[in-house]
């Protein structure tokens, strides 16, 4: 906020080569504080005091006083060697060398003593020295010369307000450089600066809303005011202070650098407050009302994202449930994002364009196929293959995630920001939190060592959109963090172009035609399928296909889509209603028997083959499926699933209810039916 001498050093609105010099000036108050010697309203006495001073040399002025003003006309000149040596000095007070500066300075005033710039740089120096009185008298006589002279008046006030601690006559020389230049916003922020260094907040900030009604974005003006409000411990008004200092701050680094620890330093104390909560609660209750059925909202540290919303439909239950980790910076924020998803699901119902996103073993064998030279190189590396399987699954499911989520994503934010500006520091501290985390997921050399380079340019695409909008809300750039290509950017900016397009007039569930787009353009649409709500709810799907799906999916264990969820409760109370399935529990007997006496990583190696099949799909009308440790040994679709239940239950038993086979009832009898042998 201070202006050093480095910065007012020049003044761009002054020239040296003057053949001749007329100035006027209004016969006021102001024009006799600068000749303290004569008596106001004295004229004549006004008249001699002005011809005495502007003499120079031989040469005596013109002198007229007429209708209020007074017209001085003075014939001096300049040398091209006075205009070198006062760059010598201009750069010397840049660089603070003013002991250099200060002698040159002296030669120039004897050779020019009409030249404002020269007395006003000669008070600043001396200033800098902490001779006040002597830099007074070199300030007034600048100004004689320029009344106008905008830093020269700007100075006179600084002195007087710092060291002689007289506000009065500082507001007063602070009040003529705005006369002097009513326009200049820069001059104005300074003056505002410098009254809030010395504690006067009232007035200073007088001065920054009249900077302000001038220049709307100045970005120094809004960090100023950040200041006042975080010293009036008004967390929330720094925040968006703060914030539009980032939005306007340019090339500013610095500038630019204090306001984001300034907008993150306030955001955190306001997030301290329970408005966020208070905001969360009244808009649960708001959707429940408008979709009637209840949220539950659960922390929950075992889920893989930040947060996840169940909806009620999807689990059997007549509640949503509403997910979210504790650990995370600004929680509030993540609650009411996952909220906005039901709210965008509610008005799409509505409407009747709701749509599910599924995604099935034909899918999921696709995507296999489409990493194979990554995974072959992982067992190259003697990765073991549970933990390549786990891999592989979260991959899959990762960039699902991404492909559904990262448009909607930006349509609930834009509404979050809009409709409730007092979470914007929740938002800005989660989101960016978010952003870094995405960062490292597609920078960290080891992942990307590991990763399949085309996946992670896809997630890095989606990623920057993100962060396109984060920067459009919040001013900070974290585009070149995530190390983008030209390409990967111009991929970005289009998608993004395109969801501005749909904000314009968006109907209901018309997010789902970006999910879709934008799947397609990365050629990623064949890992999943988009199908009406309704035309699904409506039919149940044959329980010979939603056997196969589940059997097709022993490694879906972070996250069920919501088609999955639904045809596995389907599946389930089917079994339920048929009773114990004795097919399977004799497999299951014949298949305890077969392991009696193995080791267990042998059993194990078994259980992630068996697993591994499934990936291409199990019929259960089907036989003749074959596993390479029974060679001559040919099975069925339920007979494999006994075997797939069994060798993962005595295996890996940790995991074997993410599974999700529903065979513990069959299993259980056929224990003890084993045992009974």
């Amino acid at each position: 906020m201070n202006t050093t001498n480095r910065t007012i050093a020049k003044n761009p609105s002054y020239s040296l080569f003057l053949p001749s010099m007329r100035i006027i000036q209004p016969v006021d108050d102001f024009l006799y504080s600068l000749f303290p010697t004569v008596r106001q309203g004295d004229l004549a006495g006004l008249e001699d005091a002005l011809r005495a001073f502007y003499s120079v040399g031989d040469q005596v002025p013109e002198v007229t006083i007429k209708d209020g003003l007074v017209t001085i006309d003075i014939h001096v000149s300049a040398t091209k060697k006075e205009d070198v040596n006062f760059k010598k000095v201009v750069q010397w007070c840049e660089k603070g060398e003013f002991d250099k500066a200060e002698p040159l300075l002296q030669k120039l005033l004897a050779d020019n003593p009409t030249n404002s710039e020269y007395h006003r740089i000669m008070g600043q120096i001396l200033e800098e020295k902490g001779e006040y009185d002597q830099a007074i008298n070199c300030l007034i006589d600048a100004l004689r010369w320029d009344a106008k002279n905008g830093w020269a008046l700007l100075l006179m006030g600084n002195i007087f307000g710092k060291h002689y601690d007289d506000y009065t006559t500082a507001l007063s020389y602070y009040e003529q450089a705005i006369k002097a230049n009513p326009t200049d916003h820069i001059t104005i922020n300074n003056i505002g600066g410098y009254l809030m260094q010395a504690g006067k907040v009232n007035e200073a900030r007088q001065y920054f809303e009249r900077v302000l009604r001038l220049e709307p974005n100045y970005p120094n003006t809004h960090y100023a005011l950040a200041l006042l409000a975080e010293k009036e411990g008004k967390a929330a008004e720094a925040f968006e202070s703060a914030i539009k200092a980032i939005q306007g701050s340019g090339k500013q680094k610095e500038l630019q650098k204090s306001a984001i620890q300034l907008a993150f330093t306030s955001a955190e104390i306001a997030v301290k407050k329970d408005v966020g909560q208070v905001i969360c609660s009244t808009y649960q209750l708001q959707l429940e009302e408008k979709g009637t059925k209840a949220v539950r909202v659960i922390a929950a540290e075992d889920i893989p994202t930040a947060a996840k919303f169940e909806f009620a439909e999807n689990y059997q239950r007549d509640e949503h449930q509403l997910r979210y980790k504790t650990s995370r910076p600004a929680v509030e924020h993540l609650i009411m994002h996952e909220l906005v998803h039901l709210h965008l699901v509610i008005d799409a119902r509505k409407a009747g364009t709701n749509q599910l996103f599924t995604s099935g073993a034909e899918h999921r064998h696709l995507f296999v196929q489409s990493i194979q030279p990554q995974l072959k190189q992982l067992r190259k590396m003697e990765v073991p293959e549970e933990s390549i399987q786990t891999y592989t699954q979260a991959l899959f499911e990762g960039l699902n995630r991404q492909v559904f989520n990262a448009p909607l994503d930006l349509f609930i934010e834009d509404y979050l920001y809009k409709t409730y500006p007092a979470l914007r520091p929740y938002q800005f501290i989660s989101w960016y939190a978010i952003l870094r985390e995405a960062i490292q997921a597609v920078t960290d050399k080891r992942i990307v060592e590991l990763s399949p380079r085309d996946v992670l340019s896809k997630s890095k695409i989606y990623n920057l959109v993100g962060a396109l909008q984060f920067k459009g809300f919040y001013g900070i750039d974290l585009l070149q963090a995530f190390e983008p290509t030209a390409t990967e950017l111009k991929q970005a900016q289009g998608f993004y172009d395109e969801y501005l397009e749909y904000t314009v007039e968006k109907a209901p569930g018309e997010e789902y035609e970006l999910v879709q787009h934008w799947a397609e353009d990365l050629q990623l649409d064949k890992y999943f399928k988009l199908v009406d709500e309704n035309t699904y709810r409506a039919g149940a799907k044959p329980l010979e296909q939603v056997l196969q799906q589940i059997e097709n999916d022993p490694f879906d264990q972070n996250e069920a889509t919501d088609e999955k969820a639904a045809e596995m409760e389907k599946f389930r109370k089917s079994q339920e209603a048929g009773g114990t399935n004795m097919a399977v529990v004799m497999y299951m007997v014949e298949a305890l028997q077969y392991f009696k006496n193995m080791a267990h990583p042998k059993i194990k190696e078994i259980a992630f083959e068996i697993a591994m099949q499934g990936v291409h799909g199990y019929h259960p009308d089907k036989s003749g499926y074959k596993i390479s440790t029974f060679p001559a040994k040919s099975f069925s679709g339920l007979h494999i699933l006994a075997y797939y239940y069994v060798s993962w239950a005595l295996a890996v038993p940790e995991m074997l209810q993410q599974l999700q086979l529903p065979y513990d009832a069959e299993y259980a009898l056929a224990q003890r039916m084993y045992q009974q042998e």
